[in-house]
């Protein structure tokens, strides 16, 4: 399959989302304990991290490639017109299904159908109200680079930072 421009992209935002959520387990490994929350778990968030992150390189990657033409298609139409927010808090819903073991066994085996879920779930949401000018820009704002998973948000964090989304 010839490689498309969303592909690529797509392909460089897995990537970076991997890296970031590992950089973001050292950032969190660094704390002082009296940031947290007593009843935060070290060990639940740690494998939390790490199950987003075995999704995404051992399913997500290898199976970007033959992710269909329509799929990419319908992906670019997205990226371009819905607020990149809104795609990122769909995502996290979806990468949250498969880290917590609450999907169906082979429901969202491959990039094609994680995609094609996270299509159909957008498919009706409210149009951006600017188009963004490329796919890689609004792609890159669909998840912060720190906090990535957004888990300093849960109130048994409580480490929360004053970076990223709202």
């Amino acid at each position: 399959m010839t490689k498309t421009p969303i592909l690529q992209e797509i392909k460089d935002f897995l990537k970076r989302l991997s890296i970031t959520i590992e950089l973001d387990q050292r950032r969190v490994d660094g704390l002082p304990l009296e940031r947290f929350s007593p009843e935060y778990s070290q060990m639940m968030w740690r494998d939390w991290r790490r199950h987003h992150r075995d999704f995404i390189d051992k399913k997500l990657l290898p199976t970007a490639d033959a992710i269909s033409p329509a799929v990419l298609n319908e992906l670019t139409e997205i990226a371009l017109a819905c607020e990149p927010t809104r795609i990122g808090d769909v995502m996290l819903e979806l990468f949250a299904e498969v880290a917590s073991g609450s999907c169906s066994d082979g429901e969202l085996e491959s990039a094609e159908q994680f995609f094609a879920r996270l299509i159909k779930q957008l498919r009706d949401a409210p149009v951006s109200s600017f188009r963004h000018v490329g796919s890689q820009a609004a792609i890159m704002q669909w998840l912060p680079i720190v906090d990535p998973l957004l888990i300093s948000r849960d109130p048994e964090c409580g480490y929360r930072q004053g970076v990223g989304r709202g």
